[in-house]
């Protein structure tokens, strides 16, 4: 998931990002992370745009990171594949799913990852899409 899918999360409990964090621990799909990805997303959902919009605390916006780094497969980043996004922001979730083998990057952002696409066989897929395949 990139940055925008794990703050919908955060700040929409229901909506289709947070669906796919509870289909993740459950055991329907598989969250992969690296160390930067990790402090990417700490350093965004810790903004307090975010955390107000959300209705939540510093403190628990750190148990929330916590509970998504607990569910995630980390993934140890092998090869760099930097620059082969528009936006550098991007490329850690892009490391991640390559080192670690993703079928699917899950974004609002279909558009920026159009290389992941053609370059690495990626699916890019938005977050409702993800979970209607997830759903039986």
């Amino acid at each position: 998931m990139d940055t925008d899918a794990v703050v919908a999360a955060m700040r929409s409990p229901s909506g289709a990002s947070a669906a796919l964090l509870l289909a993740a621990l459950d055991g329907r799909l598989t969250l992969l992370m690296s160390v930067p990805l990790v402090i990417e997303y700490e350093a965004i959902c810790s903004r307090p745009e975010h955390w107000l919009a959300a209705g939540l605390t510093e403190q628990k916006v750190g148990q929330f990171l916590d509970g998504l780094v607990a569910l995630a497969e980390p993934v140890e980043s092998h090869f760099l594949w930097r620059p082969s996004l528009r936006d550098p922001c991007d490329e850690m979730v892009l490391e991640a799913a390559v080192n670690g083998r993703a079928k699917a990057i899950v974004t609002f952002n279909v558009k920026d990852f159009q290389a992941a696409r053609t370059k690495f066989g990626l699916e890019v897929l938005k977050p409702s899409e993800a979970l209607r395949r997830i759903t039986p």
